[in-house]
């Protein structure tokens, strides 16, 4: 109970800090699959074998954030993350080797994650390897001078990450860094980057933790497009495949500084949303969904699915059909830039 009730404060966190802009930020850093970004806690930890991402261009001067909306999704949504069966994409032991070699940096990675400095071996090995599937906003974390810092970021479809049992985000493998949810942006931030090829700022998610701790995370095979499930915590050895879910993933779209969140009690998995910018889920079909990322709502008539970490469209375990994803949202003129 008193982890549930954890998990749906986080949620309530995130959309609080989201919605408020309470805590603004005036900049957001475009984080390509492979690069290390700022002030990396370590070196790569990524699995050369997980596939590449596409080449991007080299970060330029700044750009606008623009005004748009963030969704929200729930992260027990299927089709969340892909990966590759049997194959892990980030070496857990060699990044608990490099923070458990330098105290200094592993006692500034467990207070992001708020845990006791002694129990990071233990919590990244509760961990699981995956490849986020959408273009995903968090805060990120670099060390620099002893401490950590705080920087906003969105990460490429296709970075190695590893995420916790409520299907969120904890570290970037690409550097080690530890990760929090995202927080508003101020109407003048400004995007530091230049943006990938297929990106759209409609198309970025924020993830909020599923109200209950899940068993295994379902998982896209993104080389065969079939589905299988990672246990919570596994590298890989025991992924199992699984028939395509028959729920839809959903997420609801925000204005006022990026996503909104659902803290219902009574949320399970994504399959609808409401006006009132919940990330509640429900099953909402017979027919399995599209092996694609969750994609934004209304989609334009041309867009194309999020791109998977090799820079082609990830294949899907079935065609789009009535039951694939179409989740709803809320419209609003928008109000304050956000990606």
């Amino acid at each position: 109970m008193a982890a549930t009730a954890a998990v749906l404060g986080l949620a309530v966190a995130l959309a609080v800090l989201l919605e408020s802009g309470a805590s603004t930020a005036k900049e957001v850093f475009m984080q390509t699959a492979s690069s290390t970004g700022p002030d990396p806690f370590t070196p790569s930890t990524g699995n050369g074998s997980a596939p590449s991402p596409p080449a991007s261009a080299a970060p330029t001067a700044s750009s606008p954030a623009g005004g748009y909306a963030t969704r929200t999704v729930n992260g027990s949504a299927p089709g969340l993350y892909g990966g590759t069966e049997k194959v892990s994409s980030c070496d857990v032991g060699q990044l608990i080797g490099y923070l458990s070699a330098d105290p200094a940096k592993e006692r500034a990675w467990a207070q992001v994650e708020g845990i006791d400095p002694g129990r990071v071996p233990a919590y990244i090995r509760s961990l699981t390897p995956a490849l986020l599937r959408a273009d995903t906003r968090v805060t990120n974390h670099g060390y620099r001078n002893g401490s950590p810092t705080a920087y906003q970021s969105i990460m490429q479809a296709g970075t190695a990450v590893l995420v916790d049992s409520h299907g969120v985000p904890r570290v970037r493998c690409a550097c080690g860094n530890p990760l929090t949810p995202p927080v508003a942006l101020a109407g003048d931030a400004r995007r530091i980057g230049r943006p990938w090829p297929g990106f759209q700022p409609t198309g970025v998610i924020a993830i909020a933790p599923a109200p209950q701790p899940m068993k295994a995370i379902l998982i896209v095979d993104v080389h065969g497009g079939g589905w299988f499930e990672r246990p919570v915590g596994g590298g890989g050895h025991n992924d199992k495949p699984v028939p395509p879910p028959s729920v839809s993933p959903s997420g609801s779209a925000s204005t006022s500084g990026s996503a909104s969140a659902s803290a219902s009690a009574s949320a399970s998995r994504p399959g609808s949303a409401s006006a009132s910018a919940s990330a509640s889920a429900s099953p909402s079909s017979s027919s399995p969904p599209s092996s694609r990322p969750p994609s934004p709502a209304p989609p334009p008539p041309s867009s194309a699915p999020a791109r998977s970490s090799a820079g082609k469209t990830p294949p899907s375990a079935s065609k789009a059909s009535p039951g694939a994803p179409s989740p709803a949202t809320t419209s609003h003129p928008a109000t304050s830039p956000s990606p």
